[in-house]
């Protein structure tokens, strides 16, 4: 696979051996197939620290719930995060009482896994309505369901999705429901493939931000809402493999200028990894990793969790 080089940002290519700390970054389990424990030893085989984690991981695992939670646990990985509850807000009536009950069974779950996120992405139902505060009354109401569960709520806005498709408006969302754990969760791919201005990252509050996942994908542009779902499901690749690495360097940059401290998590859907061994998947996201950490953002030890923790006591 051909990878992008340009002048500003060396390739992933240039920096595939060099050693580092990738603590930053961290691994999606949707790249990677095969039962959960395999998956959990790939990403910490590769130097990763922390996962994201699928419900379907969890209770698709073949010895139930308890065993796939003792297996995330042992496994001594961080779980950055768990996905996805889909089309929850806007809905009336039974439809709203049937997804709070879904939304309280993915809480539990994860708090089980001693997890602190849980990612939503917004509503692609044409049952649900387009009213902007009924959207953000929903969308407090779960995040005031996480709270004795001490769990924050990342909003995504899909691009594809039938009121919230940019994260501007899912911002505008975050900001109207106002509610202290509830922050917008922001995917690379939807920004390439809405082509919304990167001037637009200034509107956004970084303590707000409570997630940044990355991918990239092999063309240059997506001319339908069909192609948008086809290619975000099915034919993303890792920051630095597809056409759009200076945009991803630029993007990670402007997150890091505007103050954004948090996690990284590579959401890479692609069938074609679903078919090489999880090693090898696992290495290519450790060079994205390295490539990211180490010449993007010109860290050799990227801790920023721990540097803040030393400003703090300084205060």
């Amino acid at each position: 696979m051909n990878h992008t080089s340009f002048s500003s940002t060396p390739s992933m290519q240039d920096v595939q051996h060099v050693g580092g700390n990738i603590d930053d970054f961290g691994m999606d389990t949707i790249s990677l197939a095969g039962p959960l424990e395999a998956k959990l030893a790939a990403v910490k085989g590769a130097g990763f620290t922390q996962i994201m984690l699928s419900a379907r991981d969890i209770v698709g695992h073949a010895d139930g719930l308890d065993a796939a939670v003792a297996a995330v646990r042992n496994s001594g990985l961080r779980v950055t995060g768990f996905q996805v509850l889909r089309d929850f807000e806007g809905l009336s009536g039974h439809l709203h009482e049937y997804k709070i009950d879904i939304a309280k069974a993915m809480l539990d779950m994860c708090h089980a896994l001693d997890c602190r996120l849980l990612l939503v992405c917004s509503s692609t139902s044409t049952h649900a309505t387009s009213d902007l505060d009924a959207i953000a009354r929903d969308l407090r109401k779960l995040a005031m369901l996480a709270v004795p569960r001490n769990i924050r709520v990342a909003y995504e806005g899909l691009s594809w999705g039938r009121t919230i498709n940019e994260f501007t408006t899912a911002w505008d969302i975050v900001c109207r429901a106002d509610a202290p754990n509830l922050g917008l969760g922001f995917d690379s791919f939807h920004l390439l493939a809405t082509q919304t201005p990167l001037e637009e990252l200034e509107i956004l509050d970084p303590s707000k931000i409570f997630l940044v996942q990355l991918a990239d994908f092999m063309w240059n542009e997506v001319r339908s809402v069909e192609e948008k779902i086809a290619t975000a499901r099915h034919f993303r690749v890792f920051p630095g493999e597809g056409v759009h690495s200076e945009a991803m360097a630029k993007l990670v940059r402007a997150l890091h200028d505007l103050g954004y401290r948090g996690d990284y998590s590579f959401e890479v859907f692609n069938d074609d990894y679903q078919q090489i061994p999880l090693p090898v998947v696992a290495e290519r996201a450790r060079k994205s990793a390295l490539w990211l950490g180490e010449e993007v953002l010109r860290r050799s030890v990227p801790l920023p969790n721990r540097m803040r923790l030393k400003q703090n006591r300084t205060v």
